[in-house]
């Protein structure tokens, strides 16, 4: 993965509030800034917040002058902890690691006792994605999604309830209805998914509903003897990141 994105100087900062941490406080943090990955919060218009993780791109590698984004949905696991747990797995983990990506990337943490695939994180994250495509004159036609697990059921909401808005979508070890397949029959998706997963079964079901109501832009990956973890699999891959690339929405 290191021969496909340059190594960045990356630091972490910690500001701790001299009152103590508090679920209502604001996120105290740095400045995003090229090339950093940095924590930031959302205030939702039903009076929620989103905190998420935000990496700004060094360049935009087709220099058009707007910049791709990626938005990535973590896991279960990462619900609980700080937001810096976010950066566990996935994209924001290559990030955290020194890597670089092309795309303005968003890693926003879902609550625990909530999931990415409910009403209410799914509006917060439309505003979210509004918002910071508008403030970073991101490019409309290039707006990846992608998660896993808990995560990756809720890029499948996501992208069966707006799927003209995405130019491909990563969908790992989640789980999506058969019932969504027309509505995403046009989009370019790369599932995973381990042969061991219990997820398994419903993944290759969800594809071949897909298939069946008229996409040829689906394609699976299963990963012989693996469980629920196929991500990281999936994200050590070059092949996933340069197919991303090459995905632009028509509008």
């Amino acid at each position: 993965m290191r021969s496909l994105f340059s190594v960045q100087a990356m630091s972490i900062v910690v500001v701790l509030s001299a009152f103590g941490l508090s679920t209502c406080s604001p996120v105290v943090a740095d400045e995003p800034a090229n090339g950093k990955q940095v924590e930031q919060r959302f205030q939702a218009k039903d009076g929620g917040q989103v905190p998420y993780l935000l990496y700004l791109p060094t360049e935009d590698p087709k220099g058009n002058g707007k910049r791709p984004l990626m938005l990535f949905l973590h896991g279960r696991g990462e619900s609980d902890g700080p937001l810096s747990v976010v950066a566990k797995w996935g994209p924001p983990q290559l990030i955290a690691k020194g890597e670089s990506l092309p795309y303005i990337l968003v890693s926003p943490q879902c609550p625990k006792e909530d999931s990415w695939s409910s009403a209410t994180q799914q509006t917060r994250l439309v505003e979210l994605l509004d918002s910071l495509v508008a403030k970073y004159d991101a490019d409309p036609s290039r707006i990846y999604l992608a998660g896993l697990s808990m995560g990756g059921s809720g890029s499948w909401r996501m992208a069966s309830d707006h799927p003209k808005r995405f130019a491909a979508v990563v969908p790992i070890c989640g789980r999506g209805e058969v019932k969504d397949a027309a509505a995403i029959k046009d989009l370019p998706i790369w599932v995973f998914v381990g042969d061991q997963d219990r997820v398994f079964q419903a993944n290759v079901e969800m594809v071949e509903a897909v298939r069946k109501a008229g996409s040829k832009r689906i394609r699976l990956t299963t990963l012989e003897n693996i469980g629920h973890n196929s991500w990281s699999a999936a994200f050590a891959s070059p092949d996933l990141f340069a197919w991303i690339g090459q995905q632009t929405r028509t509008p």
